[in-house]
Order: structure tokens, then sequence, then C-alpha cells
């Protein structure tokens, strides 16, 4: 939402303040259609040939992504940390072999059946389901856990900001690709200099357009697309990383409680819930 009024505001600024200032809005609009053909088909082409099939596909969900934003609310957070708490006071009161009933399949699993958002999130589930399964084989060892954790997590950073920095790099090439349109229009002009002026100078305020057409694309619409995209997939990121540290704080010897706080510091400050309200949902939540 806010990605459409702030481009609402900036295309009401910089037109409107075009035209209050007596510009004339004619040969701009004339000379815009076949600038934007130049400058987005080039655009096109390039981002094609910067990126594969895969990264293309996911191009779509960015920008609806980008657009909604982080898809985990503070609810969401404190849902994760009950469902943590269950898993880890489970493994400790009756050993990490009670836990493979519902990591196996978690369909039926009374627990992640209290959370069936979770459940329903297989990138999640399966993450959790992962770790624990290598808790319940012996692998142990917290360092060692946290290690192989943080690297897939790193991993799988890599890999989701790979759009954003696409859409980067798009940002960065548009001003040179006006200049390109821009150019285009100077030696259509030179090829006319026989014409009159007043006739050359609107063939080259119609070359001009290109070059604003360029900036305007990279830093009023790209630039912004590609920092919001990047903010949402670091804000997604902290998601998996609380599940990370209860599990390491759990195999380091610590309480369910103190696991789930020490989970609970990680999260991002604007959707970080309270001590309070997570013992709260804790005691609320039946034990599975």
């Amino acid at each position: 939402m806010f990605i459409f009024i702030g481009l609402g505001v900036v295309l009401a600024c910089v037109f409107g303040s075009f035209v209050a200032s007596g510009g004339a809005i004619g040969p701009l609009l004339a000379s815009m259609p076949f600038e934007l053909l130049t400058i987005l088909g080039a655009a096109v082409g390039t981002f094609l040939m910067a990126n594969s099939i895969a990264a293309l596909k996911h191009v779509p969900g960015g920008l609806k992504k980008a657009m909604k934003g982080s898809r985990y609310s503070r609810t969401d957070y404190l849902q994760l940390l009950s469902l943590m708490f269950h898993f880890t006071k489970l493994a400790a009161s009756k050993g990490v072999m009670a836990l493979e009933p519902h990591i196996e399949d978690p369909e039926s699993s009374t627990i992640f059946g209290q959370f069936p958002q979770i459940r329903d999130n297989k990138r999640v589930s399966s993450f959790i389901c992962d770790y624990l399964r290598m808790v319940g084989m012996n692998a142990t060892d917290p360092y060692q856990i946290d290690d192989v954790m943080g690297a897939e997590l790193k991993k799988n950073f890599r890999e989701e900001m790979h759009l954003p920095h696409a859409f980067q790099s798009l940002s960065d090439a548009l001003p040179a690709l006006g200049i390109v349109a821009a150019v285009l229009g100077v030696i259509k002009t030179m090829a006319s200099i026989s014409k009159p002026p007043i006739v050359l100078g609107e063939m080259i305020a119609g070359a001009l357009v290109g070059t604003f057409l360029g900036i305007l694309l990279a830093y009023g619409i790209m630039a912004p697309i590609a920092g919001r995209l990047g903010g949402v997939v670091e804000e997604e990121a902290a998601y998996l990383e609380l599940v990370r540290a209860v599990i390491v704080a759990h195999l380091q010897g610590n309480a369910p409680q103190v696991s789930v706080e020490i989970g609970r510091k990680t999260i991002p400050t604007d959707f970080m819930p309270t001590f309070q309200e997570v013992e709260e949902a804790v005691s609320e939540a039946p034990a599975g």
C-alpha cells in the first residue's frame, strides 16, 4: 500500500511542479511512449540476460512481497515461541525421543495442531523438524548445531537477497539506458538539422525526455522497490533465527522458559512481544 502512496507522491510532485512552473506537458507526453519503449525494452532485455530462469520466476512473488511487507506479525512470533516452548519442554521432561511422533508427522501432531499456520508453512515446519530430528539422532553439541543452522540460514538469506540485488542492479542501469534513448533522439535531431529552429527545439526536448525518464524510473521507482524488498527479506529472516536461538539454548542445558526468552530477544523490536505476553501465551496453550 505504501509503495503506491509513495509512487503517487513522486509522480504528483515531479509532474505537478513541472506544469506549475510553466512547463509544456504536450511535448513530454508526445515523446514519452517511444522513450519508454526504448528504456523499458532495454531494461527487460538486460534483466533477462543477467538472471536465471529460477530467479525470473520469483519476480512476481518478490513484487508482491515488497507491496505487502513481511508475512510475519507479532502474533506469528508469539505462536512460534509457544510452539518452541512446548517442544523444548517435552524434550526436557520426557527425552528427545518423545519428539519423534511430532516431527515425523506434523499433520497429526497435537503440538503442531495448536499452531496450524506454522504447521502449514512447509518451510518453517520442515526447518524445525529437521533440526529436532538431528537432536534426536544424538547431534547434541550446541556449537555444532549452531554452526549448521547458521550456515543454512545464511544460504537462505543469500538466495532471498538475489532478487533485491537484481532490482538494485537494474536501478543502477536505468539512468544509462535513459542516456541511450536520449542519444538516439539527438542523432535523430542532427539528421534533421536543416529544419526550422522551432522543430529542432521540440526534437531536442523529446530527446531529453529519455534522460529524464531513465533517472525517474531508477531513483523514483526501482531503487525504492529494491530497498523495500531487501528490508522485508531481512525481517522475515529473523523468524527462523528465533528457532535457531531456542534450539541452541535448549542444547546448552537451559530450562524451556529460559530458552524461549533467549529466542524472544532475537525478534525485531517492532514485532517482539513482552515477557508477560509470552508467559500468558505459553500458559494458555494446552500441552501436546
